[in-house]
């Protein structure tokens, strides 16, 4: 993560369809969190997906990680943190981190991750390079 105080934070409650048969979630479903925090950190920017969209512009994830530290359960507390890692031409990278907390215990990261999206036209989905708009919200305070 970059550093700066206040990345974007969603709170999630894993649902029981969401826990494996370990009785952990489901590593899936990290990438799914992933994608609501980055689509919450471009609104709490001012950068709106639809917008984006009727703009000619859309993103599509071209890399994932996600590494594990520690199990997420059913019902624990839970937020996932989203800020961007690095702005490039075409592209712009996400790191999240899932936070859990239990009863009795301080928050603790459980995964860490990052996504690499790609901005594409959706005229004919090939590259384009990163809209101003979104790389001053990107590079700004917040989102990096």
């Amino acid at each position: 993560m970059s550093g700066f105080p206040s990345p974007f934070s969603l709170p999630i409650v894993p649902r029981y369809a969401e826990v494996d048969q370990q009785g952990v979630v489901f590593n899936g479903h990290y990438l799914t969190w992933f994608d609501e925090a980055c689509t919450g950190l471009l609104e709490a920017l001012g950068v709106a997906y639809p917008d984006l969209m009727a703009g000619g512009y859309d993103f599509q994830v071209v890399h994932s990680d996600i590494d594990f530290v520690a199990s997420v359960r059913w019902r624990d507390t839970v937020r996932v943190t989203a800020e961007c890692a690095r702005v490039g031409t075409t592209s712009f990278t996400i790191g999240f981190e899932v936070l859990t907390r239990r009863e009795g215990t301080g928050e603790h990261v459980a995964v860490r991750g990052h996504n690499v999206y790609v901005v594409v036209s959706t005229d004919d989905w090939q590259k384009r390079p990163v809209p101003d708009a979104l790389r001053l919200a990107l590079e700004r305070p917040g989102g990096r």
